[in-house]
């Protein structure tokens, strides 16, 4: 029949449309029911793709406005012509939804348009925009419909003055002040962009550190960074109220152990306190699937919920909500379904924080192999000390790598410096092969390259770095 398939996915972001190109690559019928009328989820709509893309578009500004000059470069007036900024970030996120659609067609995964709701086992209803419905069955349903954005109480999202990082992306024009609340990575990128743009950017942390689940000494480091840079820290604080007055907003906050209260004002608050899983309108209850505390759906080894046949995935199940997780993970259990053997290493899984400088990370921090009690040695390279670094005027920063003391097996890595994130693969893989520290060391690294301070790094941890 048609409308009937061995896998649809219920989610076409980037761990549903993923597992469908897998399952079809495997020789499954697939379908993927996606309600947005855009593939790619929040990460390439309303996420990872157009904050990138603000972000490439501010750090040319900025680089041309205040660097080039110390390169001999001479600019004249150099201006940010938003809407051209906005226009470039909506052209990037076209060109890659219409990718994945292409994608789609030839892997022949079935793309169906509309919110697909689960009325029995193997049974899926999808409502179109315009109210009509159709009916599809699937021997397996997967479930991939990502996260939204955590509400704060007492600070309610117009997306004009007071927004969610959506809004954040959609400005048109540069705010003279914004009060960024929450310290993570969602907050520190987009501040980072209006900051460029010359934004007068306070970030509001109810913890007494940014970037809160990173190592302690990345954390301090980027928090003097950043502060140099221009932004300003209110932490251990909380925001208890937040309204809109005429075209501004006025916040209520107070120390979050407690104390007097004061007001601040901001022409845009960006709230930036996380995101909670999205499972409105599946019909869960159809089938007795019941979610954890937190919003979560439980589902064991094989991603599997507590009813056979019905699968989940990505930020939806919990844990890293990054979308590199969810696509590991998709393609896990498509290979699962076809009956080979996927699996995921949660012990490897990167991330990343694309401020500038970049903030990278993989495995255990210092202060988790101290509370698990394990013996480590820590190698730390400064970028100071690279000569590529150096060339590009790119000092801020290190590479720190912590390996196993008694088997110097590599247990996490934390790198601060440009381009972190791309010179954090090698360490990731490294982990995924149960690398040794002396494994990265005994590598031979091009010179001069920012990669070197990885190398230096995994010497440091054997107490011979050379150029330090």
């Amino acid at each position: 029949m048609s409308n009937s398939f061995d896998v649809v996915v219920i989610g076409g972001g980037p761990g549903g449309y993923v597992a469908a190109i897998r399952a079809a690559q495997l020789g499954l019928k697939t379908a993927c029911v996606e309600k947005r009328g855009a593939l790619g989820g929040t990460c390439l709509n309303v996420g990872c793709i157009p904050s990138k893309a603000l972000l490439s578009a501010s750090h040319a500004y900025e680089a041309a406005a205040h660097h080039y000059g110390a390169f001999g470069v001479k600019v004249g007036k150099v201006e940010m012509d938003v809407a051209a900024m906005q226009g470039h970030k909506e052209k990037v996120v076209t060109d890659n939804t219409k990718g994945i659609e292409f994608l789609f067609k030839k892997n022949k995964v079935t793309y169906i348009v509309g919110a697909g709701t689960i009325t029995a086992p193997g049974q899926i209803k999808v409502t179109a925009k315009d109210g009509s419905t159709q009916d599809i069955a699937a021997k397996a349903i997967i479930i991939a419909t990502g996260s939204d954005v955590t509400p704060l109480p007492g600070v309610e999202i117009d997306e004009e003055v007071i927004v969610s990082s959506t809004g954040a992306l959609e400005l048109k024009k540069t705010p003279k002040s914004m009060v960024v609340i929450g310290g993570g990575v969602i907050g520190l990128e987009l501040g980072t962009v209006w900051r460029r743009l010359g934004s007068e950017v306070t970030v509001v942390e109810f913890l007494d550190k940014i970037l809160p689940f990173n190592d302690g000494e990345v954390s301090k480091s980027m928090q003097k960074i950043l502060a140099k840079q221009g932004f300003t820290f209110k932490l251990g604080t909380k925001v208890t109220k937040a309204v809109k007055k005429g075209g501004h907003a006025v916040l209520t906050i107070e120390p979050a152990a407690g104390g007097a209260a004061e007001e601040i004002k901001a022409d845009v608050v960006l709230v930036a306190i996380g995101r909670k899983p999205y499972t409105e309108g599946l019909g869960l209850e159809n089938v007795g699937i019941v979610t954890d505390k937190r919003g979560f759906i439980p589902v064991n080894g094989h991603y599997q919920t507590s009813v056979p046949g019905i699968y989940a995935i990505g930020d939806v199940i919990g844990g890293a909500m990054l979308a590199h997780k969810a696509e590991e993970e998709g393609v896990a259990l498509a290979e699962m379904l076809a009956g080979q053997h996927g699996h995921v290493n949660y012990d490897a899984i990167p991330a990343v924080v694309y401020t500038w400088p970049e903030v990278a990370s993989v495995g255990k921090t210092e202060e988790q192999l101290k509370a698990e009690g394990v013996a480590y040695k820590a190698g730390k390279f400064p970028f100071t000390a690279n000569g590529r670094a150096r060339s590009m005027n790119e000092t801020e920063g290190f590479v720190k790598v912590l390996a196993d003391a008694a088997t110097d097996r590599v247990l996490g890595a934390h790198i601060v410096g440009a381009n972190a994130g791309d010179l954090l693969a090698e360490l990731v893989m490294a982990m995924e092969f149960g690398a040794a520290s002396e494994d990265v060391a005994r590598t031979c690294h091009a010179h001069p390259g920012l990669g070197e301070a990885v190398k230096e790094a995994c010497l440091a941890v054997l107490g011979r770095a050379l150029h330090v």
